[in-house]
């Protein structure tokens, strides 16, 4: 498969540049007409302007008119209304790049072409609808200053403008927020606000309208780099923490190349025969891969990674007491998110800090299924082409490259390849030296923490003034980043994490030739090396691009180094040379690519385990916002699901249909004990006969204590009961879900497909979580008491279960009944006891789940 899709790259590619090429002259032809009215808006007075746009927007909400046929209008009043407000006039290929937006694409746009504002004219013809416009960002600073710079527009057209960011924590100005025409946020924070809506017991406490039009700037580094890693929300479970430290003592007891070998290009580690030996002497057991000791060679595993595959300084930082991950791609602290299945305890142990307990998902959603909740999605970036077959096939994204306003200045010189990285740092230094000394702004490019700091401390040495930026110092980004192009600044950076601040450098820079980047390492993705590239020569403006590479390299070491290895032997180069190559670029470049392929191929993986878990997803979230309308009923439901629990829990005692000898006395006291009911004489009763006699009774005492209540408390009360249990069970069956992923890749040894496994376990499991889904609410509804005064029973039942939220929400602890504990249940499909033939759910089982599973 991926060789196929590696083969079919170059056709693919012509095809998206001749429909590239078509799409743009037709968005021409769309700017032509949009000029022609700028006069005409130009001669009105602001008031005017603003009755025009106002027209316009009548004409939509009142569906007089479509989106398409105001957008000349709206645009031209935009750019008219920009011109006033903001001092800045959208240039022709920025109207380009607001259709390709509006027609729920992504816009592909150089460094310093002005997205930021492009982005307005697809908000503005948007937010005329009233149903609300999200624009997407990569952190907290970009949303707020977008917002701050871009409100002033907004309200001259009517707009109000609300910002989400994560210093934003009180609920109802997050309400007030999302109720706002134009919402700037970070993905994040969208998407953990749809998780925690779907966790509220209140349709008033949910923050989030419908999800209708969604802009997603720097879209490639949102919905290619993040969407290996799923939004989880998760509470710590009950596990042992000494077994990290073991594990950990036992890791660093073996030794790389005797007891286990390392495969960098997959990172997994491997043990040998001689260290499964030497790792069961030292935990002390017989065999480390028996079923009761699964968690020790689990978190050996673990802790083999921890310390032979994860690097602290580049994967890592240690900041009070505590693991912080590093973002692979932008080189920002991910604080908050936790490595998953123990890696996370494995780092603690191996950094010595406090190991913090494992958690259990309690909610959870990929990015690409979050974006793709949005009736309209559209992107911005300046680095997208190379991934254009992924946002086709994932998110039905087209990518459009739109024409720069200004042809790039800017020269990408070939890159210089040494042996060693000792010889490739000492000659970055020697030319940043002689760049600083006649004035020539640098910025410097690492991959890592680690290696900014060895630059650091190098640059330090010559007495060079520079500035570091990498993720120890992320508070400062912005201002160190703008400030890169003044005379004489050297910046050092990791992966360019300044992305989205312009750099701007004065007449007298640009007669020294612009600002002169230098990357020190070609990352995995081209993508990032463009991003440090693309920081020089916007708009028009000179500038100079070179990367310093070793054969030492990370991406050389494990994917490329013979071919090029074998070059410089050849010219048998000296201490200190290097080699200058176009065909040692391309060789570069093709190990990029079969990276690429990888990460596509893992984030795919992701995506298709969590199509599975979606579908469910969307079925008990709809199940629960019909819970919380308050018109909706259940008293049909309650009936059937009645029925239901009265055949199962005759089946756990062991009654079946056709059975006329039983223990009455047994039964009688699990009814009492499970239902709270006296089923009074069942003597001499057949099965169906004491099966309705069972249901009689459970459906008479129900009435009696529920006629008590006025139909609207009775209905609250029976929603929240229901939403209880749906909850519980939920984070169960998650847990389950959980549990079945980590191990249902060791199918594929006895020649099964995983994910098709995967698809048919968890879709019984899913059966399983419904039917006990509508056991378990029965019971809970026929068990409680109504003591209180009926008017507050469902308030403070209300109230202390949003309380109890609260509470799991920072902490949740689930115990688990031990295996075996369980009776024995009927599966749907197996034959029903009766004798008749008929599988169980279309004979005695014809209360469990029908179609629409949560019916």
């Amino acid at each position: 498969m991926l060789q196929t899709i590696v083969s079919k790259v170059p056709i693919i590619s012509k095809m998206l540049s001749s429909r590239n090429n078509k799409l743009i002259k037709h968005y021409r032809k769309e700017v032509q007409a949009i000029n022609a009215l700028e006069s005409t808006y130009a001669k009105m007075s602001d008031e005017m302007l603003q009755n025009a746009f106002n027209e316009l927007r009548g004409r939509i909400q009142s569906g007089e008119s479509s989106l398409q046929a105001v957008l000349h209008q709206s645009f031209a009043i935009t750019r008219e209304a920009s011109k006033r407000v903001l001092g800045m006039r959208h240039f022709d290929v920025q109207l380009i790049g607001g259709m390709v937006l509006n027609d729920g694409r992504i816009a592909e746009m150089k460094t310093g072409e002005g997205k930021t504002l492009v982005a307005t004219l697809a908000v503005c013809l948007n937010a005329l609808c009233g149903r609300g416009v999200h624009v997407v960002t990569v952190n907290d600073y970009l949303a707020q200053r977008d917002a701050k710079e871009l409100e002033p527009l907004y309200n001259f057209l009517g707009f109000d403008v609300g910002i989400i960011t994560s210093d934003v924590r009180d609920d109802n100005a997050r309400l007030k927020a999302y109720a706002c025409d134009v919402v700037y946020g970070t993905n994040n924070e969208f998407g953990f606000d749809y998780l925690r809506d779907n966790m509220k017991y209140d349709l008033s406490q949910k923050v989030q309208r419908e999800h209708y039009f969604a802009i997603i700037d720097e879209v490639d580094s949102i919905l290619i780099d993040e969407a290996r890693t799923p939004l989880i929300i998760s509470g710590p479970v009950n596990r042992t923490l000494e077994h990290y430290q073991l594990a950990n003592s036992v890791a660093q007891n073996l030794k790389e190349g005797v007891d286990f070998n390392i495969d960098e290009k997959n990172r997994v580690i491997l043990l040998t025969e001689e260290g499964i030996k030497k790792a069961e002497t030292l935990f002390k057991v017989d065999n480390l891969y028996s079923i009761e000791n699964a968690a020790l060679s689990h978190h050996l595993d673990q802790a083999l990674k921890a310390n032979y595959l994860f690097i602290k300084d580049k994967d890592y930082v240690v900041q009070n007491d505590e693991v912080v991950i590093v973002d692979e791609f932008t080189g920002r602290l991910s604080e908050g998110r936790r490595f998953s299945e123990g890696l996370h305890q494995a780092i603690e142990a191996k950094e010595k800090v406090d190991i913090k307990e494992e958690s259990q998902t309690l909610a959870d959603i990929t990015f690409q299924n979050y974006f793709r909740l949005y009736e309209k999605l559209a992107g911005m970036t300046g680095t997208a082409q190379t991934e254009a077959s992924e946002f086709l096939q994932i998110y039905n994204l087209e990518v459009v490259s739109i024409p720069t306003n200004v042809p790039i200045a800017r020269k990408d010189l070939n890159d210089l390849i040494y042996k060693s990285e000792r010889e490739k740092f000492n000659a970055v230094v020697e030319k940043i030296q002689a760049l600083h000394k006649k004035g020539q702004p640098v910025l410097v490019g690492t991959a890592s923490i680690e290696k900014s700091e060895i630059l650091h401390e190098l640059l330090k040495k010559h007495r060079i003034p520079h500035t570091v930026l990498n993720a120890k110092q992320h508070s400062k980004e912005a201002e160190i980043i703008k400030d890169a192009g003044v005379k004489g600044a050297v910046t050092i950076a990791t992966n360019m994490a300044g992305r989205g601040v312009d750099i701007k450098i004065s007449d007298e820079i640009r007669e020294l030739g612009g600002l002169y980047i230098i990357g020190t390492e070609r990352h995995e993705s081209r993508r990032i090396d463009n991003q440090l590239r693309g920081r020089a020569g916007r708009q028009g403006d000179p500038g100079i691009s070179q990367f310093y590479l070793s054969l030492e390299d990370s991406l050389l070491r494990i994917f490329g180094s013979d071919k090029i290895k074998g070059i410089m032997e050849r010219f048998g180069l000296k201490e200190g040379e290097h080699i200058e190559s176009g065909l040692v670029t391309r060789s570069v470049e093709s190990a990029q690519k079969k990276v690429e392929n990888l990460h596509f191929e893992s984030r795919k993986h992701l995506l298709e385990y969590d199509d599975v878990a979606n579908e469910q997803r969307k079925a008990v979230y709809k199940l629960r916002n019909e819970l919380l309308h308050e018109d909706f009923s259940l008293a049909e439901r309650i009936a059937t699901n009645r029925e239901l629990t009265a055949q199962s829990l005759l089946y756990k005692a062991q009654i079946l249909p056709g059975d006329m000898d039983f223990d009455t006395q047994s039964l009688k006291a699990q009814i009492n004990e499970e239902l709270g009911l006296d089923i009074g004489n069942i003597d001499d009763l057949s099965y169906d006969e004491l099966l309705q006699r069972l249901i009689d009774t459970m459906s008479k005492s129900y009435e009696a204590k529920m006629s008590k209540l006025e139909p609207s408390e009775r209905a609250q009360i029976e929603r929240i009961i229901y939403l209880q249990v749906l909850d519980s069970s939920w984070r169960e069956h998650l847990y389950t879900m959980d549990n079945l992923k980590t191990g249902i890749g060791l199918r594929g040894y006895n020649q099964k497909d995983p994910l098709v496994e995967y698809k048919k376990e968890s879709y019984n499991l899913f059966l399983e979580f419904v039917e006990n889904l509508k056991i378990e609410t029965t019971k809970m509804l026929q068990i409680i008491q109504l003591r209180e005064k009926e008017d507050e029973v469902a308030h403070k039942m209300l109230q202390g279960m949003q309380e109890e939220l609260d509470e799991d929400l920072q902490e949740f602890s689930a115990n688990k009944e031990k295996a075996g504990t369980k009776k024995p249940k009927i599966a749907r499909n197996d034959p029903c006891p009766c004798g008749s033939g008929k599988k169980y759910k279309l004979c005695h089982g014809k209360g469990g789940p029908k179609k629409g599973l949560l019916a």
